[in-house]
């Protein structure tokens, strides 16, 4: 059993005192790899690890490849999220205290300190940082730092000035997703499952009643020339309510709504749906009816839905089982919109072709939304819509929403489309026209283009994920960068705001240059001025009156603007992909408005989330497991590899004991094998051993390729369990030889997966290491390269051999004898170039038998091929199924002694395995014996096969 926390105690002690990952600018190229900072108001779960492994292996890998690596950390404490833990704590809420007592296992007295918020951060701020520490992360925590430190307050100021003057950050009345407890904008890390309040823009009709105003939402105002009736339910209980001068009828929920919209709303009086069943309501001289519907929701829009039975299957559905209740209703839908694809009613036809009976049928949405699509993209309005008849519907939308508005028959309701959306405060969140708010204004289309610009030269992984960065640009609008409660940086020229957390996260990791130097008491708050900033990040202005002017020593400041010089920009970003609709896209957004092209970033790395069996991750399915604990109980290596293999990048990785389990087994073999052998070379290189070191090449080659595209799943599983096959046929061919000089060959190969697993499991990989007796760390070795060199006709050998055996061992299962005799018969000399005219057809793209044949034919050497026509088809098949570089060297190797190498080289296995002696035989050979004439069958790399 391995002392996991004994060994990774060990080293990451030798790592400190050494200050391993502290890094400094030097002669080598670098590489900036920064992740998303954590927000410390809990312990990290085995879930969050994943995102902080990847980046650590990301950084080790550079480094090992010769890359001067930096990987620092900062801590997020901007935001409300806090504030409301530590309201909740004063209030006594049990089920917060008892996930901090038994989830977490804060002792009651720090609990009781958690009124504070900086208290409730500080404190999870070390249990975050200790936990990365005992994963192993190479962070340089000199530059350490948290968002309300007084000079990254500084530096914040400084961004939105910058900001402000080039004018990205605007003031107005905008609507945001809005707190009406805790009266603040709210985002994606404010709201109770991380969900981004996100809402619609919906276009209220006004119809008129007996002096009192009907409104329903809608998505189409085009459709307003089609509207048959009104829906309304006669269960619900409406408002009455005045709006602003107008008198309107809504629902409960809508009227609270219009109180976000710059609305005064007041309440007259409450009315039963059921009394308006029956009246008619106008519109531009038009009379409407009112009909009763279960199906219409107090929640959503009005209350109250106006139906276009020609034009929204819904609609035509109700209007259908409506009239099935009440025969004496005839009311007929209006067609409006003409598409080649529809005739009058189109409703009516992709309803009755879909066979939809009724308004549950689930096939009503795919109705809506083909019936949608083509209508506005390829509708056009007919002559009944007066003025905007001939109009396209994609052309005519905004006409007919901009006329609606100018005649005071519509108004706007905005709502959230991904509700209900709770703030971490436990309100229910709603959309907030906000005025005199400021806001950073994403609408900008130079600024987007510059955005998509750097998208589109940066690398992305995994690639599949770029059209989501290009979408997300497309949708933004203005967004709150300011709230008036919270931790974090003032609002430089209105101190009533806070700049919040999404809008102060997106280029602190160009802070961590300086923080380094604010850590190390070099650089403070006071004093600080902007002109700092743009002489370190932009190299404007003098030094000399600037560091005297900031009172900092003007050898400091030119130091700091050398490392940012030479440190920026990002190389790396990782991330979950939860960030991709906000925090990546705004880090991409900022550094593109505020650096110039040669610091934008050049990588953004992006994975998916972690289950627990299967699970999501959550206090309710008590299924979270502290990473501290995980730590505690299977070690960091285990839970890192167990995170890695269980996923590619973007998939969700499903965490479980068993692999944890299996990993650990792993490890331990390999773990024990790194005593067994010592460094040297063999007195003679014989062919399993060249073979095993091409295998070695070809195992560096991928496990490389992988890394680099990110695809550690692969990378490790590589190093791990694919090469073990390869390696136990080593083994096996040199027992059978009787072979003790392998071991310096062994050494090496055990060297080389080391190496490769040292970003993985890098606590683990240095004992391995230190074992193998191999000098220094492992982490600090060469990242292994591929010679280039493998044997071609020793990698040919070895195969032949393993698929020879395999094919003996196949025939005994089969027939279920046991062998007194195994003969081979080898092909003739011409299917040995037949075979390699057809490996080179191959690799140029030629596949077709008959062209092949004819090729073959041609050739004297070769004719022979008409004998046997079938030989090709199989043989461009076993080709086809080889590797890319076996096909290249059976094309380009002359061929192999078949009959010496399995006379010399599989008697001893075949002797070994099956306890008998094999004879071999050349296809042509007359004195063979071949009682079943199995020798005309032989292929190259296929000997035909005789067992009695």
């Amino acid at each position: 059993m391995i002392p996991w926390n004994e060994i990774e105690r060990k080293w990451r002690n030798i790592w400190t005192s050494q200050k391993e990952f502290e890094i400094e600018p030097d002669h080598r190229p670098k590489k900036f790899v920064t992740v998303a900072y954590p927000y410390p108001n809990s312990p990290q779960h085995i879930g969050h690890g994943r995102t902080y492994t990847l980046a650590d292996v990301h950084a080790r890998f550079l480094r090992m490849q010769g890359f001067n690596t930096l990987f620092p950390m900062g801590f997020h404490y901007t935001g409300t999220p806090i504030l409301g833990m530590a309201k909740r704590v004063q209030e006594g809420d049990r089920e917060l205290i008892e996930n901090f007592e038994k989830i977490y296992h804060v002792p009651q007295s720090t609990i009781k300190e958690f009124v504070e918020p900086v208290k409730i951060a500080d404190y999870f701020h070390e249990e975050i940082k200790q936990g990365m520490i005992e994963m192993g992360y190479s962070i340089d925590w000199r530059r350490e730092f948290t968002t309300i430190d007084p000079v990254y307050k500084k530096f914040i100021e400084w961004q939105f000035r910058k900001l402000k003057s080039l004018n990205y950050i605007v003031q107005g009345s905008h609507p945001v997703g809005w707190c009406p407890k805790d009266q603040n904008p709210v985002s994606q890390h404010d709201t109770q499952g991380d969900v981004e309040p996100d809402f619609t823009e919906y276009i209220l009709v006004k119809f008129h009643l007996d002096g009192m105003i009907i409104p329903t939402a809608t998505l189409r105002p085009e459709t307003i020339f089609g509207v048959t009736n009104l829906w309304i339910n006669p269960q619900i209980t409406y408002q009455k309510v005045k709006v602003d001068d107008e008198i309107w009828l809504v629902s409960p929920e809508c009227a609270r709504k219009m109180e976000f919209l710059n609305k005064t709303v007041s309440l007259i009086q409450e009315v039963p749906g059921s009394e308006f069943v029956g009246k008619h309501v106008t519109i531009m001289d038009k009379n409407i009816p009112i009909f009763p519907a279960s199906f219409v929701e107090s929640q959503t829009g009005t209350g109250i839905v106006m139906s276009v039975p020609a034009h929204a299957p819904f609609d035509y559905q109700a209007l259908v089982d409506y009239q099935k209740k009440d025969p004496t209703i005839s009311i007929t839908p209006i067609s409006i919109i003409r598409t080649d694809e529809f005739g009058e009613i189109p409703a009516k036809e992709i309803v009755e072709r879909l066979g939809i009976k009724d308004q549950d049928d689930t096939r009503l949405d795919e109705a809506t939304n083909e019936l949608y699509s083509k209508e506005f993209y390829s509708g056009v309005l007919r002559e009944n819509t007066g003025r905007f008849a001939g109009l396209k519907v994609s052309d005519a939308k905004e006409e007919i929403k901009a006329w609606l508005a100018e005649s005071k028959n519509s108004d706007v309701l905005l709502e959230l489309n991904n509700g209900p959306v709770r703030c971490r405060c436990g309100a229910e969140c709603v959309v907030k026209l906000l005025n005199n708010q400021w806001f950073l204004n994403y609408l900008d289309q130079s600024w987007k283009d510059k955005a998509n610009l750097c998208f589109e030269r940066m690398s992305i992984l995994p690639n599949e994920i770029r059209t989501e960065f290009n979408y997300v640009v497309g949708w933004l609008r203005q967004r709150a960068c300011a709230r008036q409660h919270g931790l974090g940086t003032n609002l430089p020229w209105d101190q009533g705001w806070i700049v919040e957390s999404l809008s102060d996260s997106v280029i602190y990791m160009a802070y961590y240059i300086l923080a380094k130097y604010v850590n190390a008491g070099e650089l403070s708050a006071d004093n600080l001025t902007d002109e700092f900033f743009e002489f370190v990040f932009f190299e404007k202005g003098n030094a000399s009156e600037i560091s005297a002017r900031c009172k900092i020593q003007q050898k400091t400041l030119s130091r700091i603007r050398y490392d940012f010089a030479y440190f920026y920009p990002v190389d790396a970003r990782h991330s979950g992909r939860d960030l991709v609709p906000n925090h990546l896209t705004f880090f991409v957004l900022n550094h593109v408005a505020i650096f110039p092209e040669n610091l934008w970033p050049k990588q953004i790395v992006v994975n998916g989330s972690v289950l627990m069996d299967g699970k999501k991750m959550s206090k309710s399915m008590g299924n979270i497991i502290p990473l501290r604990k995980a730590i505690s109980d299977y070690g960091a290596d285990p839970i890192r590899l167990a995170i890695i293999i269980s996923a590619e990048l973007l998939q969700d990785a499903d965490f479980n004991l068993e692999s944890v389990n299996t990993i650990k087994s792993k490890l331990e073999t390999i773990y024990d094998d790194c005593v067994k052998y010592k460094s040297g070379t063999s007195p003679s290189m014989q062919s399993e051993d060249k073979w095993i070191l091409g295998k070695l090449d070809s195992l560096i080659t991928q496990t490389t390729g992988a890394i680099e595209k990110m695809r550690l799943r692969e990378a490790l599983h590589h190093i791990l369990f694919s090469f073990e096959s390869d390696l136990q046929w080593y083994l096996k061919r040199t027992e059978a030889k009787g072979r003790t000089d392998i071991s310096g060959i062994l050494h090496k190969i055990l060297s080389v997966r080391v190496a490769m697993l040292s970003p993985f499991a890098p606590h683990i990989a240095e004992e391995m290491w230190e074992r193998l007796g191999n000098p220094g760390l492992a982490s600090r070795s060469e990242w292994p390269r591929a010679t280039n060199e493998a044997d071609k006709i020793a990698m040919q050998s070895e195969e032949l051999l393993q698929s020879t055996i395999d094919d003996i061992k196949n025939v005994l299962k089969v027939t279920k004898i046991s062998p007194q005799k195994i003969i081979l018969y080898t092909a003739d000399s011409w299917k040995s170039k037949a075979f390699q005219k057809i490996a080179r057809s191959v690799i140029s793209g030629q596949t077709n038998i008959g062209a092949i044949i004819k090729d073959l034919i041609a050739d004297p050497e070769t004719e022979n091929i008409k004998k046997d026509p079938d030989f090709v088809k199989k043989s461009v098949n076993s080709i086809l199924a080889e590797s890319t570089e076996m096909r290249k060297i059976r094309a380009n190797t002359e061929p192999i002694d078949e009959g010496r190498i399995l006379a010399s080289e599989l008697s001893g296995l075949v002797k070994k395995e099956f306890a008998v002696d094999i004879q071999v035989f050349a296809e042509s050979d007359p004195s063979k014996f071949d009682p079943k004439n199995k020798a005309r069958m032989a292929r190259p790399f296929k000997p035909a096969l005789y067992i009695e």
